[in-house]
Formats: C-alpha cells, sequence, structure tokens
C-alpha cells in the first residue's frame, strides 16, 4: 500500500471514478473496465489503460480500507463481469485475501467483499 505516491489520489479522474463505482454498488451493479476507462480518457483496450486504471482504482480501495470499509472496486469488472487480476494482488497486498489462485476461493472473495460493498453504500429511502 503506497498512500503518498499514487497519481491518482485526489485528482478529478479519481472522483469521477469513485463516484461511478458508488453509483454501481448503490445499484447493487457492476462496472466495466472499459467504461471507467472511457469515464476518464484512457484507451479502452491494453496494457497502458489496466496499468493507469488499475493505479486509480487501487487508490480507492487503498483509502476505503483505510477508513475501515469493503473495497469499492469490487463492483469494477472485466467484459466477463469477474474482477481482474490486479483486485486480487491488491486484496492480497491489504492482508483481506489469502492469494489463492482457486476459482472458487477467489470467486468467494470477490462476492463476501461485493456484498459488504452493497451493503454500505446501499440506497436509503
Amino acid at each position: 500500500m503506497n498512500n503518498v505516491t499514487n497519481k491518482y489520489r485526489g485528482t478529478g479522474e479519481y472522483f469521477l471514478v469513485f463516484n461511478e463505482l458508488v453509483n454501481a454498488a448503490r445499484s447493487r451493479g457492476t462496472v466495466t473496465y472499459q467504461e471507467l476507462a472511457d469515464l476518464i480518457g484512457l484507451p479502452i483496450t491494453g496494457d497502458h489503460m489496466a496499468s493507469e486504471l488499475g493505479h486509480c482504482l487501487g487508490a480507492i480501495s487503498e483509502d476505503q480500507y483505510a477508513r475501515n470499509r469493503p473495497m469499492l472496486s469490487a463492483v469494477a469488472v472485466t467484459v466477463n463481469g469477474e474482477p481482474g487480476k490486479g483486485f486480487f494482488k491488491l486484496a492480497t497486498a491489504l492482508k483481506k485475501y489469502n492469494g489463492s489462485e482457486a476459482p472458487e476461493d477467489r470467486r468467494h472473495f470477490w462476492e463476501t467483499e461485493s456484498k459488504q460493498v452493497y451493503d454500505l453504500w446501499k440506497r436509503k429511502f
């Protein structure tokens, strides 16, 4: 976790992505990496997009973790509807996940984290 050097922390791009993630969470849905990349002016495919968006999502989830909240980036997914490898890598670095590569372990962690995100950000009428 590197809270000081992340270039996205506190930027307009950070807040655009944060708001999109919260909107997805409030509707108990997801948002694709491609949608998020397009939102902040990144190419919608490729290594550059993955790296830059990963840094932005990482800053958001680190900040949520520092506030004892679940990883908001759990609602960001690939076009296949699942989180990317970076989600699990960050969860492992934050000591929220044991690092298992087993698909069933990853799915269980992601579903549990997503539920916590949905519960935290649910609409209150």
